[in-house]
């Protein structure tokens, strides 16, 4: 009895332990910046490069941010979905270059310098302040930089495409010229978007829609004119409703419909005109009592007619245009030229001034013959002063509070308001621009489809791109004015000089030298003659600075082409990025600029609200990093389908870092258990392997398929659930549980043992392959692991390696049915150790015995009988157990769980009859008997 100790100590050592440098406990915060600084020094982006040179180029071309203020969960979404299709696309036997780039332009950029500048801002001039906007632009490119390579992003982060680099400005410059050339270019007075906090103009794309409050009034414009006296009796007013009282001032006419039918009513507030079909509902929503009806005449009747104005001394002209609808008001739309679209339109139409009586403060100009209650306050404290002077002089038929979706800066979010102003236009109608960029988007794949629709209502519907802005931040319009004439110089070829000498200097030099020194020399005026001229003060829109990238980074970069195959951003791009590029490369060069769109939604909250410090439930993309580790925002990014607005909370990303735990843990097992594995010496050919392995094989082979396809479609929550689940059920729950026994207690070297590991060398490799576009800093850090790595040959880096393509051979469908029958099987048995266990009947399943009875599945469970305890993990199995009684959800199969027969092993813990039965090694079973023996023991 005194050897027996011993023996217990040496029979452990013969048990096969997995080993690995793997850790458990993944430490990221700490690993990952490592992994970066070892990517870094082996040069691990160009080598990758390097490797598929002369591969089918794919070209991702990245939307560039905002140089300004640190990274939000917004640009991780973005940069990290990026990041996914460039890493499976250079895996996939693609050259895919990631040229990040940022916006430095632009008004928030402006505003923050000023900030930081303070009062000094006020004594700097044009060129001297463009230099601090400048150095701005260039520290938060850095910072930028920084967060986005922290994340794992890939790329040529030390050769990004800045459009304040000076080539980039020229650029710019001569796709404007191009414009300028080819008529599409103009300058014009219209209503454009104007905030009067920022003091410039607005494109579509910066303003957002927001709730805002505004006076409804239902205003009365009494009838002075002979023909509304003969066609409609005296004394009528016609009824206006608006929620802009502060346009008020600028009327200058009423919009009727030529089709609708307009009544005279007699109320007790006078005779009214009003639409026939909205009488009642007005009376209603007014309060007004109808005493009688009158005489009804059409739209086309009223046209020319004059009503004067409500407290000014001059007429309001009756127009007919088809933008009049029945939908709210009155069927009469009051007009003001200056301050809307449809009332441009049709005050052109009519010949009516475009009358903007307002300053870029949102002031009424003071040399109009206004009441001076309207004066030194913006409009919109004008209007209750309004509403009191129409309620003074008897106008007021009606006036509340409404509720609605109003126009607001995107930069400031406070309202904004139309305001007719010397703008420069590009326009939607000169070489069918519209009608091209609408045949255009039907060209492009859009992903998800709902995106094409969103496009095109708003290509279809947009007015002329305003591009001018009066800021000081920004890509100069590079047009000059003849000081004797003032005839606009805007020539392609004064342009592209001009544009040349910003690809030397910076666009800065406009604000710093004089026409002349900007000028071919000889440059005259071809209207008069003059040789004078002065500078455009405008800058242009930005959105034509990001719009012009198509040409000044993917016609100019080394591994990248026209058209890009993938344009990858966030829904609101539809009006912004996607659309002015898709304009830019159209107007200027006939160009489609990509192949196809890929939107995602907007990152919110757990409960679904959107980010927002006064809410305080802002998740800063920098703590989640220092707590848990940028791969799981990285799975985080892979879990959630991007297509909607994507959830963000501390549960959330709890149950993703679990989630991570059991993917790392199942690659450690895989480690672990090839310790002693060489693939030269030890691998088993696919026909030997055991029907168990070769079945795994067969659900791998399916899930490669699975994940290849979702990687090519950018289904990301598809590969990480198949991969998550594969890990989880698959592996962790079924076969590498099974295999336990397999791999610690037999033989080293016996057959079934070295089928095992061949199997789970596939499985590592083909995982850690499939994962590393999205589990970049993992997959990688196991890879690095591989215990056979350099034997095999296997690349230095997953990321120097292939995505796999799964081998033919795997796939048996005949097997995978018996296999998914046993399965089912296991299922239940499983469900009834679980019972024993409650029931304190066994501890583990080895103390078990099962019992199974069932003519249905008789013959499978003998053809499988051998194999059968090591799937259930359990001793003992009777196939003919007559007391096996309890039902199954599997028809015909019942089942019996019982104590084991036999003594416990000492060395594998299964329960066998034959334990004590060998002399030499008592307290073994039969088969840890001969393992030993045969390790001469």
């Amino acid at each position: 009895m005194s050897e027996q100790p011993e023996k217990t100590q040496e029979y452990k050592k013969t048990v096969l332990l997995p080993t690995t440098d793997f850790p458990m406990k993944a430490n990221l915060p700490v690993r990952e910046p490592e992994r970066l600084k070892g990517w870094d020094e082996e040069a691990l982006y160009r080598r990758i490069l390097e490797k598929n040179q002369g591969r089918p180029l794919f070209v991702m071309h990245d939307g560039p941010p905002y140089a300004n203020g640190h990274l939000h969960m917004g640009h991780t979404l973005n940069k990290i979905l990026k990041d996914f299709v460039v890493r499976y696309r250079n895996m996939d036997g693609h050259l895919c270059d990631y040229v990040p780039g940022w916006d430095c332009h632009g008004l928030p950029i402006e505003l923050q310098s000023d900030k930081e500048l303070g009062s000094k801002r006020k004594e700097m001039g044009k060129a001297e302040a463009r230099r601090a906007y400048r150095e701005y632009a260039k520290k938060f490119v850095g910072i930028q930089r920084e967060e986005f390579q922290r994340l794992g992003v890939q790329g040529r982060w030390e050769e990004p495409y800045l459009t304040m680099n000076p080539k980039y400005e020229g650029d710019i410059a001569r796709l404007i010229g191009r414009f300028a050339e080819n008529g599409g270019l103009y300058k014009g007075k219209k209503p454009i978007h104007w905030c009067f906090v920022d003091r410039t103009a607005l494109a579509e794309a910066e303003v957002e829609y927001e709730s805002h409050t505004s006076p409804s009034v239902y205003v009365a414009f009494p009838f002075a004119d002979p023909k509304a006296e003969a066609l409609l009796g005296g004394d009528v007013s016609a009824v206006i409703w608006t929620t802009t009282p502060w346009t008020l001032p600028a009327n200058l006419g009423i919009s009727v419909h030529p089709d609708y039918d307009y009544e005279v009513v007699e109320t007790d507030k006078g005779r009214l005109l009003l639409a026939k079909e909205l009488v009642e509902t007005v009376a209603a929503k007014t309060g007004l009592e109808i005493r009688g009806r009158g005489k009804t005449v059409k739209g086309t009747e009223l046209e020319h007619l004059k009503a004067r104005h409500p407290f000014l001394d001059r007429d309001s002209v009756f127009l007919v245009g088809t933008h009049v609808t029945l939908e709210a008001g009155t069927g009469l739309v009051h007009t003001a030229p200056g301050h809307g679209h449809d009332d441009y339109v049709i005050g052109l139409k009519y010949g009516l001034d475009v009358y903007a009586p307002v300053d870029d403060r949102g002031q009424y100009l003071k040399s109009e013959p206004f009441p001076e209650a309207l004066f030194d306050k913006n409009v919109f404290q004008a209007n209750e002063p309004i509403m009191e002077i129409l309620r003074e002089n008897g106008r007021l038929i009606y006036g509340e509070k409404f509720e609605h979706q109003y126009p607001h800066c995107w930069r400031c979010h406070n309202p904004i308001i139309f305001r007719a102003t010397e703008q420069w236009f590009i326009s939607m109608a000169t070489n069918d621009l519209r009608e091209r960029a609408i045949k255009a988007i039907d060209e492009v794949q859009w992903i998800p489809k709902w995106g094409r629709e969103r496009i095109y209502g708003m290509m279809a519907n947009r007015p002329d791109w305003c591009v001018s802005r009066q800021r000081t931040w920004g890509v100069p319009i590079p047009v000059f004015y003849c000081r004797g004439c003032n005839e606009a110089l805007a020539d392609r070829t004064i342009i592209e000089h001009v544009a040349d000498i910003f690809d030397r200097e910076t666009s800065d030099v406009w604000f710093e030298r004089e026409p002349a020194d900007l000028l071919p020399a000889g440059t005259k005026c071809a209207k008069c003659g003059a040789a004078e001229f002065r500078k455009e003060e405008d800058i242009l829109d930005v959105w034509f600075d990001s719009g012009s990238s198509w040409f000044a980074v993917l016609g100019n970069r080394e591994n990248l082409r026209l058209p890009a195959d993938l344009y990858l951003e966030g829904s609101d791009q539809h009006r912004g990025w996607f659309h002015s590029t898709l304009l830019v490369a159209l107007g200027a060069a006939d160009q489609i600029p990509y192949k196809s769109v890929l939107t995602h939604g907007f990152v919110v909250d757990g409960q679904g609200r959107k980010m927002s410090k006064s809410v305080g439930n802002v998740i800063a993309p920098e703590k989640i990093i220092k707590k848990m580790g940028a791969e799981v925002l990285r799975l985080w990014v892979a879990a959630e389908d991007y297509r909607g607005d994507i959830r963000i909370s501390d549960e959330i990303l709890t149950r993703l870092a679990d989630a991570y735990r059991r993917i790392r843990n199942t690659y450690r097992f895989l480690l672990a258990n090839l310790f002693d594995f060489d693939p030269a010496q030890h691998a088993v050919e696919y026909g030997k392997l055991t029907e168990l392995d070769r079945f795994m094989l067969h659900r791998l082979g399916a899930l490669v398929e699975r994940c290849r396809k979702a990687y090519e479609e950018y289904e990301f929550h598809t590969v990480y659930h198949a991969l998550h689940n594969f890990c989880t059920v698959d592996l962790s729950s079924f076969y590498l549980a099974v295999l336990k026994d397999r791999l610690y207690t037999w033989a080293a070297d016996d057959p079934s043992r070295r089928s095992a590991q061949t199997t789970l060398s596939i499985l590592l490799e083909n995982l850690l392959r499939m994962s590393a576009p999205i589990l970049a800093f993992t997959a990688d850090e196991a890879w690095r692991t591989i215990p056979y790595a350099k034997q095999a040959g296997l690349a230095e880096s997953v990321h120097l390696a292939e995505f796999p393509v799964p081998d033919a051979a795997w796939k048996n469908d005949a097997l995978a049915a018996e296999w998914d029958r046993l399965w089912e099987i296991r299922s239940e048995v499983t469900k009834a150790l679980e019972t024993a266990r409650q029931a304190e009947m066994i501890g583990s399943s080895l103390e078990a015995m099962v019992g199974l009875r069932g003519d249905a599945e008789r013959e499978r469970l003998r053809k499988y009988a051998e194999e059968l305890p090591g799937l259930f993990i359990v001793s003992h199995v009777d196939l003919d157990d007559a007391g096996a009684d309890t039902e199954t959800a599997i028809p015909g199969l019942r089942i019996r769980v019982a104590q084991a027969p036999g003594e416990k092993c000492e060395r594998c813990w299964r329960y066998s009859t034959q334990v004590g039965k060998n002399e030499r090694h008592p307290t073994l079973c039969e088969r840890c008997a001969d393992v030993v023996a045969g390790l001469g023991m």
